[in-house]
């Protein structure tokens, strides 16, 4: 058992705490499931981009799904291959094309007939044959949340089937472009099985179509999406998960990629945060903490939930709160209406299952400084990102005042 009161102790509230071991555990657990095929595991950098969490993971032989070309940098910057990045986004700018057209990293993954015809123009002005995907919208339904939803036809991403077949049949007539992938990725925090097996065989059909035009595809990307247990979700089985796709690509020959981000970081995280004080308003009870929205906005945003354990508390009477932070915002809470025994000043809250998407989504809203991350290995723990200051907050600000 993790002594969070040491931590919260040795390095202040609110902290974020990541559990590398259990990382590890995961990522080997992905890597078993899909063992009876070549595979490929880019972990999504956008649910935590840490460098040290990034570096732990590419020791692992991950490779990096990047949606911006700041994480593709990241990706490099801590040594993850260039054959092992993926550049995916619906929207890239040229320059961003450019850069990692320039880094030759394994492939772009295009979202529109319209990028296409950027990267192929980039690609020209270069001298270059850009590798490039296609991200397909199977309009499948995820039965996820509306706003990690991404796979039908009302979200912004992919192309629909028959714009994708004119896509890879103009890729293969250029000089410039060449169609080595296939991609789908159609929500977040998916806990179904069928969708993503709906998806694989809409996909591997296509690969099938796209084969008999001698449109030779190498990587079938199958995107992220397994959930993680917040509350009382009943999670996928890997084995289950992969032999679903297995079963869909029956024949073809083709190296699988899978780009996990919460389900290999989102069980590792926790955000420890300080009670400040209690606060009744009539019969409505708020606990009023150090942490806040700008720390970790998954609740404010799509009222994700989150586990609270009162750390250290022992188990007595208990009644509903509010927990909240100090943001000048009626949106600033991590939870509403939860049991939690009475509370004092300086008692510690853990905030369970906050490694994907906390830090990477925070902010220094209301001139909050930015929180210290800290990692646990093998019994021991250490900074892997230290406070953000006062000064650190203003540095880019005052040489213009």
């Amino acid at each position: 058992m993790v002594d969070f009161s040491s931590l919260a102790q040795k390095y202040g509230t609110p902290l974020y705490v990541y559990n590398f071991d259990v990382i590890a555990q995961k990522f080997v657990a992905l890597k078993e499931a899909f063992k009876a095929r070549k595979s490929l595991v880019c972990f999504a950098v956008k649910a935590n981009s840490n460098l040290s969490v990034l570096k732990h993971i590419a020791s692992l032989g991950a490779g990096c799904d990047c949606v911006s070309i700041g994480e593709v940098k990241r990706a490099l910057h801590v040594g993850i291959p260039k054959y092992k990045i993926i550049f995916s986004g619906v929207g890239k700018r040229d320059d961003e094309i450019e850069e990692a057209l320039k880094n030759d990293i394994l492939m772009i993954n295009l979202e529109s007939e319209e990028e296409m015809g950027r990267v192929e123009m980039i690609a020209k002005a270069l001298g270059i044959v850009a590798r490039i995907s296609i991200r397909v919208n199977p309009n499948i339904d995820a039965q996820t949340h509306p706003y990690i939803s991404t796979g039908l036809h009302e979200n912004k991403f992919g192309v629909d089937i028959d714009s994708a077949k004119r896509m890879y049949i103009q890729a293969k007539n250029s000089a410039f472009l060449d169609p080595v992938g296939i991609h789908f990725h159609i929500g977040s925090q998916i806990t179904q099985i069928e969708p993503f097996r709906e998806a694989a065989l809409v996909l591997a059909n296509l690969v099938r179509n796209l084969k008999s035009l001698k449109i030779d595809i190498k990587f079938f990307d199958i995107g992220g999406g397994v959930g993680i247990q917040y509350k009382d979700e009943i999670t996928i089985p890997l084995y289950d998960y992969a032999q679903a796709i297995f079963s869909a690509l029956q024949g073809l020959d083709v190296t699988l990629v899978c780009e996990p981000g919460r389900y290999l970081v989102g069980d590792s995280g926790y955000f420890l945060t300080r009670v400040l004080y209690e606060k009744h308003n009539g019969h409505k009870r708020f606990v009023i903490v150090d942490g806040a929205m700008n720390d970790l906005i998954r609740p404010s945003l799509y009222g994700a939930y989150h586990e609270i354990e009162a750390f250290g508390k022992e188990e007595g009477e208990t009644s509903l709160a509010d927990v909240v932070g100090p943001i000048c915002e009626s949106g600033d809470f991590f939870a509403k209406n939860v049991e939690l025994p009475r509370l004092e000043h300086d008692d510690l809250l853990v905030i369970k299952s906050a490694g994907a998407y906390g830090f990477t989504m925070s902010s220094n809203y209301n001139s909050r400084n930015r929180v210290a991350e800290i990692a646990l290995e093998a019994g021991k723990d250490r900074v892997i990102r230290k406070r953000e200051s006062f000064e650190d907050l203003i540095d880019l600000e005052k040489e213009y005042v």
